[in-house]
Formats: C-alpha cells, sequence, structure tokens
C-alpha cells in the first residue's frame, strides 16, 4: 500500500487535543459559544472522545479528541487513532495539547487507522485525514507506515492466494521497487545446494518449497533479516486439529514482518547492507512428507531428531540461519511465528525476544518505548539446553514435556549461530480484536522498534 501525505496547509481543520485535566484552563480561553458547544455534547476529554465544532457558515471551526489521564492512556496506545474514525470527513491538523515526544507516534497511530484490507471486500476508508506536523519527517512516516501496512497485507492474504510463489512473488516486487537483488533456490535445488531442512519440510506440498535471498546496499555493516515463511502449516502428519489450524495462514507471520521493515530500512535509505533470507515452504500431508522419528542433516552438519512434524519453523529456520552465518554479518535477526508457549507465556500485544548482547537489548527496549512498539525480553537459559539433545542425534526437534516451549525453541536456533551476534524474536502477528491503529487481523511487531534503533546497533 502506497501513502501520500498531504503537506500542511493553512486551510488544515485545527484539532485540538485535551487531556482530562487541561480541559478546564483551555475552555477558559474560549468564547461562549464554544464553552457552551463543549457543555452540550458532553465532551469531557475521556480518552477517545471527539467533537467537531462548526463556524457560522456550517463548516467545521476545529475538532476537539480527548486525551483521557496518564492512567487511562497507560492501558493502550494510538489515543489520536481511537478517536480518528469519529471525526467528519475532512484534513485535520494538530493545533496544540499533545507532547512533542509523541506527535509521531501519534501522527503514526492516525495514518495507520486507515489501514484497510480490501482485496476481497471493499470497505469504507477512514474520512478524517491527518496532516503530519512540519516538524515531522514525512518520508519517515511514510516508511514506517507502508511498511507496516505491508506486513498487515501479506498476513491477511490466505494461503490460496499466499503460497510459497506468491510469497517470492511480493519479494519481487518489493526489491523491484527499491533496486534490491534478488535469488531463490526452490524444489530440487535446495537439496543440489545443501539446504536439506528446508527441502524436507515443504517437500510434500503442490507448491514448492524455495529459499528467498534479497540483498540491498553496497556499504556499511552487515544487517541479516531471517524470516519463517511458513505459509501454511497443517502440522503435517502430527496434524494439528481444526481449531489449532485456523489461523495458520499467518504462520508466514515472520516473512511478513521481516519485509515490512526491509522495507523501512531501504525507504528511509539507511546507509547498511541488508541481507534478508525467507525459506518459504507450506508444511503438507501427503505420502512423501517428513515423519515423527526421522532423522535430518541440516546443513550446519547437525543432525536433527523429529519428535513431531508441527515444531517444523524451527527446522527451516536452522538452514537459514546458518546460511546467514555463513558470511559473518554485523547482526542475525530472525522473526517467527514460532511456538504457542510465547503466547501463553506474554500474551499477542508483546513481542518476545532473545538475545545475550547488552547493547542490543538497551537499544532496542529504548527504542520499542519511543515508538509504542512492546517487547519482552526472555532467556537463553542454558540449563535447559539438555531438553533439546535427544541422544540420538545432536538436536530434538520437540522435546517431551511441555515445559519452556519457547525458550528450547530459541535454544534450538541458537545452535545454528555461531560466528555472528544475533537475536530470535518469537512474534504472534496477529490482532485478535480491533483497537486503535489495529484492526482484527495481521499485524507487525517489534519491526519500528528494531528500525528505530539500527543506528545505534550498528554504529552507523
Amino acid at each position: 500500500m502506497s501513502l501520500s501525505l498531504r503537506a500542511a496547509t493553512a486551510d488544515a481543520i485545527p484539532l485540538h487535543v485535551l487531556a482530562e485535566e487541561a480541559l478546564e484552563d483551555w475552555l477558559a480561553a474560549q468564547d461562549d459559544t464554544t464553552r457552551n458547544a463543549v457543555a452540550a455534547f458532553g465532551f469531557t476529554g475521556g480518552l477517545g472522545q471527539a467533537l467537531a465544532l462548526t463556524d457560522a457558515q456550517g463548516g467545521i471551526a476545529m475538532a476537539l479528541v480527548g486525551y483521557g489521564t496518564e492512567q487511562s492512556r497507560s492501558r493502550g496506545r494510538f489515543h489520536l487513532a481511537g478517536a480518528a474514525p469519529k471525526l467528519p470527513k475532512g484534513a485535520y491538523r494538530i493545533a496544540g495539547g499533545l507532547p512533542d515526544n509523541q506527535l509521531e507516534n501519534e501522527t503514526l497511530g492516525w495514518l495507520l487507522a486507515g489501514y484497510r484490507f480490501d482485496r476481497y471486500h471493499k470497505q469504507s476508508p477512514l474520512l478524517a485525514e491527518i496532516v503530519p506536523d512540519a516538524r515531522l519527517d514525512r518520508s519517515r512516516l511514510t516508511a514506517l507506515a507502508e511498511g507496516e501496512m505491508l506486513t498487515r497485507d501479506l498476513i491477511n492474504t490466505p494461503a490460496s492466494d499466499m503460497g510459497p510463489p506468491d510469497l517470492e512473488q511480493s519479494a519481487h516486487e518489493l526489491a523491484e521497487a527499491h533496486d534490491a537483488r534478488i535469488e531463490v533456490i526452490a524444489g530440487e535445488d535446495l537439496l543440489a545446494q545443501n539446504l536439506p531442512l528446508i527441502h524436507a519440510v515443504g517437500r510434500a506440498a503442490d507448491r514448492a518449497p524455495r529459499l528467498i535471498d534479497m540483498r540491498w546496499g553496497d556499504s556499511g555493516p552487515k544487517l541479516t533479516l531471517v524470516g519463517k515463511g511458513v505459509c501454511f502449516d497443517t502440522g503435517g502428519l502430527n496434524l494439528k486439529p481444526g481449531a489449532s489450524m485456523e489461523l495458520m495462514k499467518k504462520d508466514m507471520g515472520g516473512a511478513a514482518a521481516v519485509l515490512g521493515l526491509a522495507h523501512m530500512i531501504m525507504a528511509c535509505r539507511v546507509k547498511l547492507q541488508l541481507r534478508v533470507l525467507i525459506p518459504a515452504v507450506e508444511n503438507s500431508v501427503a505420502g512423501n512428507a517428513f515423519r515423527p522419528q526421522d532423522i535430518l542433516t541440516s546443513r550446519k552438519g547437525l543432525t536433527v531428531e523429529i519428535n513431531n512434524t508441527d515444531a517444523e519453523g524451527r527446522l527451516v529456520l536452522a538452514d537459514a540461519l546458518a546460511l546467514a552465518d555463513e558470511e559473518k554479518p554485523d547482526q542475525i535477526i530472525s522473526m517467527a511465528t514460532l511456538t504457542g508457549a510465547a503466547r501463553v507465556a506474554v500474551g499477542p500485544d508483546l513481542a518476545p525476544y532473545y538475545s545475550d548482547d547488552p547493547a542490543f537489548v538497551q537499544a532496542l527496549e529504548s527504542a520499542a518505548s519511543r515508538q509504542a512498539d512492546p517487547v519482552w525480553r526472555m532467556p537463553f537459559h542454558a540449563p535447559y539446553e539438555p531438553m533439546i539433545e535427544p541422544g540420538i542425534a545432536d538436536l530434538d526437534n520437540a522435546p517431551k514435556g511441555g515445559f519452556a516451549g519457547s525458550i528450547t525453541a530459541a535454544l534450538f536456533l541458537r545452535r545454528f549461530v555461531t560466528d555472528s551476534r544475533y537475536a530470535h524474536f518469537d512474534i504472534y502477528g496477529w490482532q485478535p480484536s480491533d483497537a486503535p491503529a489495529r484492526p482484527k487481523g495481521g499485524v507487525g511487531q517489534a519491526t519500528r522498534a528494531l528500525h528505530d534503533c539500527l543506528a545505534e546497533l550498528l554504529n552507523l
């Protein structure tokens, strides 16, 4: 989705952002007509309230948006986005009342409130348009919003139209838009080029498995993003029950997230060498599907005992991470809708991540706070390493017992990165119910925070 932000103009409708405690002082400076209208419509400055006030000709003279209290604001984010759908058609500019450090976030939230997934069914557009403050970097805002919208579109598209070839096509379109280079290894060529786990997971599907490899930039630090691209996950021979299969179109949420982040990086012309690796597969059921108790040999040479074919994401990521690590980039980041255990631990709103690098942790968490893009650090807990060692092979893809499922998955992935700094994100990629700027459906997680802290992470 491409955005075109309107430049600030004198005829934009002034929008006053009013916290509950600020309303009385603001009203004291207004005329009787305004005070009477505010009282008549019951506007109190409550979070999410919106009120448009007309002039003598019946046009909109100004609009008020409630900013609530500090306590009410702490229970959510993108507060202006919650009020935007309640305002009549027009272009609005923030005229005051919003803290400077929230100006970018709230403007971005308003832009994201205009997102509609209308590929299959047309939806009503957001009528109230925001005009970004002149102090904001409009190109950065556009890149952040477009990157997030790309991620949402990819996740929301059903597997019938977003299989491995379609995900590859989306990557080609992104590469073309930014003059990036792209190579794809597909089908039996995966075996010829030593990517056996990707091949094993995807070989039972009608649409061939593949590794998508995109590169951009020729100077600066090297950043490699690896995204899980399981376009649909039946669970394989360890078939999921129907209820667990309902959202499996989103099992390529890691791939969608890294492509959205890649757009942000390339659109903002960040001075680094970017590589994006996406193992794109379907985990299907057929006579040639990989089986429980199979032992597979990975690109890195580590053997893996398959104790559950529904723990396939870590397998395809393992080969991609081993390939990424061979170039020894300055930073590798993997993103994946990997485990239900992560959802049980922190719910759908937080993005759990793993890193043992104090500089990475500090930079990310500071950026996450600034960007209203929450994350939560999880431990690479070394005492759990024996849980992923079955004895008959080097690694177990699905340790029995059910304990620490997200941690053991992260420990498994870390075995395939030995020469580079590494961080892993076990995201959900789905908004379960409507929230301001985040309609029910696919959603990006941690990507804006990562984009914000890249300069600090990579010493740019």
